[in-house]
């Protein structure tokens, strides 16, 4: 089953949990055992999995990505996002969670997370739920 979903941000640089749409996801799937992937089809914008409990670590991962990845003058692309594509090249287009018992195996602490790179904007979510019923 395919399905996505659209997320508005607000910044330039957000981090946003998304693990509830995805739950509602696989919950709507059916699937009993399988794999959720998550894709996001944009090259300034990513998904990663990441600690969902202290309201703190979405603040210190763009600190630490900015210091990473910071904007420099000496970026040539045109756009003036470089900085962007790096932290998403850093982060990912994707994860793979294991369903199992209908549920997302996910750690104690673990939720999955939307990374705006370039925003405002809004962008798209894919998910794919496959797997036995």
């Amino acid at each position: 089953m395919l399905s996505q979903f659209h997320v508005q941000t607000r910044s330039r640089n957000e981090w946003r949990c998304i693990t509830d749409d995805i739950e509602r996801i696989v919950r709507e799937s059916g699937i009993g055992e399988g794999i959720c992937v998550v894709f996001v089809p944009h090259t300034t914008a990513a998904v990663t999995i990441n600690e969902n409990a202290d309201p703190d670590v979405p603040r210190d991962m763009v600190l630490a990505l900015n210091t990473i990845a910071p904007d420099l003058d000496a970026f040539r692309h045109s756009e003036g996002n470089s900085s962007a594509h790096a932290k998403t090249a850093l982060v990912g287009p994707s994860v793979s969670i294991i369903v199992h018992k209908g549920r997302l195996l996910l750690g104690t602490w673990q939720g999955i997370w939307f990374t705006e790179f370039d925003g405002p904007r809004t962008r798209t979510v894919y998910v794919r739920v496959l797997g036995d019923r």
